[in-house]
């Protein structure tokens, strides 16, 4: 089986004098004028190196073979390397967002109990006593980064500010070791990577990967969408690493860059680019950024995130006529499933559900009472939990050998028309949109047997006190919805909600209310009008 970082390491090896890394530098603040930035890169022998060194200084500073890392860097170089050199070292990266709020960062803390905590200077200094009033009233409860884990090692990404506890050791310093001779070498077996995925303050719930399912899962991507050589363009972790095993020149946008936000300062980045990896949300921002106009040169459009549908594939075929898709279908626990080629997805009906390509090798598929269950290399594990031996996936649907076919989401499912609409298919898709927290479809039955499709969506900011259909990202919404999602799906009313109902100590999504809630606002307004 393949090991993550010997995977990224063979390639430094391989090819010492390409191109591997390229970044702004630190500091660099993006314009939104399309200026492109100031970039700096690294070699493959140069990115070898710092993982190595940094993987000896952490060493040298006390860390130790399964010790965690409570991790709080952006996508970045150093973000880079030192996750790299943390799992080198035999360390745990856990994935930690700070925008989760304190008390789910505590809880979730809690359950990964890291001994080291690694975040960015500017962290340490607005979760400081001075400033976190001031963040609280920008939305970000932050918890205190420099007493969050009591007696931890800390190491901090930027410059020394307030707030960075006084033995903290900057990750710039830890490069400047030479990696020791005979260092010990971790086991493939050994954990990697803890990414938090759901759960509440009561009971987070977080993944796990070791050294080996992150390298099956990545090599994957690696082998099905790149080549040595390529220009990848994404800030994506998972996407980037397959990237640099594959000897590709990875670039990554300036920091808070983001495409689905900030189309017109990303497209520029596209000329300096042969592969793209985009969420389907993101790629039609860029696409709509892109009308009227020539568009750069593509080779491949590496999509993920959400459900890839027909219209955002025929879009994208439109604008980069050249350039070959691959929509990559997976979860944190088992990444990748399936890769389907565009090519091939767009000869298919979607009236039979959504085809989301062929069984990466490996991974073993089987259906029980319609549902999806998953197993292979590269699945995780739950910590804290037993091993399940599989992945219930909660998807509804189909093989045909090695091609797989999407049904919905168990349980939900709304007629309108001749047409059968699975909500499970196209809310991540909704949801993936900038200021959108949480979506939901649900269906109100109509007097002749169809369903008057209705989108639910929670605002990242400014929440109404009840259901709103006036609301700005109501409108906004609707608008970007036709071409991203099929025209049958379009909803007939989108109402902005300050919260999604929920049930049980789980709180699970409560889709009854939902929709009983909707019924009762669509008569209440059509009294209204009457």
């Amino acid at each position: 089986m393949t090991d993550l970082v010997d995977a990224v390491l063979a390639a430094c090896d391989r090819w010492p004098d390409h191109p591997a890394l390229s970044s702004a530098p630190p500091g660099h603040r993006w314009s939104s004028s399309g200026r492109r930035p100031r970039v700096e890169t690294l070699t493959y022998a140069e990115l070898g190196s710092r993982i190595r060194a940094t993987a000896a200084g952490l060493r040298a500073q006390g860390l130790e073979a399964g010790e965690r890392v409570l991790f709080s860097v952006r996508p970045g170089r150093d973000a880079v390397i030192l996750a790299l050199g943390v799992v080198h070292a035999g360390g745990t990266v856990v994935f930690a967002d700070p925008g989760a709020g304190e008390a789910l960062f505590r809880a979730r803390t809690a359950l990964a109990g890291p001994r080291w905590v690694a975040a960015e200077s500017l962290l340490y200094l607005a979760s400081t006593q001075l400033l976190r009033p001031l963040a609280r009233r920008r939305g970000i409860d932050l918890p205190d980064y420099a007493r969050i884990v009591p007696d931890a090692r800390h190491l901090f990404v930027g410059p020394r500010l307030p707030g960075v506890p006084r033995r903290a050791v900057p990750v710039r310093g830890l490069s400047t070791r030479p990696p020791a001779p005979g260092a010990p070498r971790p086991a493939r077996a050994e954990e990697a990577l803890i990414v938090f995925t759901s759960g509440t303050t009561e009971a987070p719930r977080a993944v796990v990967h070791t050294r080996a399912s992150l390298g099956a899962g990545l090599g994957d991507i690696a082998a099905a969408a790149m080549r040595p050589g390529q220009r990848v363009l994404t800030d994506q972790l998972m996407v980037s690493i397959p990237a640099l095993i594959a000897g590709a020149h990875w670039t990554m946008p300036p920091p808070g860059l983001d495409p689905g936000a900030q189309p017109r300062a990303f497209v520029p980045l596209l000329d300096d680019a042969d592969v793209l990896f985009a969420a389907p949300a993101a790629m039609d921002a860029i696409l709509r950024e892109l009308e009227g106009r020539p568009a750069p040169r593509l080779e491949t459009v590496v999509l993920g995130g959400a459900p890839v549908l027909r219209p955002l594939l025929e879009r994208i075929r439109a604008t980069f006529p050249a350039a070959g898709i691959r929509a990559v279908y997976g979860m944190t626990e088992l990444l990748p499933v399936a890769i389907a080629d565009g090519a091939e997805k767009l000869a298919r009906s979607e009236a039979d559900g959504d085809w989301v390509g062929r069984l990466v090798p490996g991974v073993v598929a089987r259906i029980d009472d319609g549902e999806l269950v998953l197993d292979g290399p590269s699945r995780a594990t739950y910590l804290g939990e037993p091993d399940a031996g599989e992945v219930r996936t909660g998807d509804l649907a189909r093989l045909d050998g090695d091609g797989l076919t999407l049904l919905g989401r168990k349980k939900d499912m709304f007629i309108r028309g001749t047409q059968n609409v699975y909500p499970g298919l196209y809310e991540p898709v909704i949801a993936s949109l900038p200021g959108v927290r949480e979506a939901v479809l649900t269906g109100v039955p109509d007097d002749i047997g169809d369903d008057r499709l209705v989108l639910l969506i929670v605002p990242d900011e400014a929440p109404p006190a009840s259901l709103d259909p006036r609301h700005p990202l109501a409108c906004t919404v609707a608008r970007a919805l036709p071409g991203l999602v099929d025209a049958g799906v379009l909803p007939d009313v989108v109402f902005v909600s300050p919260e999604l109902p929920r049930s049980g100590r789980s709180r699970k999504l409560d889709r009854r209310e939902v929709a009983r809630l909707v019924a009762g606002e669509l008569s209440r307004t059509s009294g209204e009008t009457q």
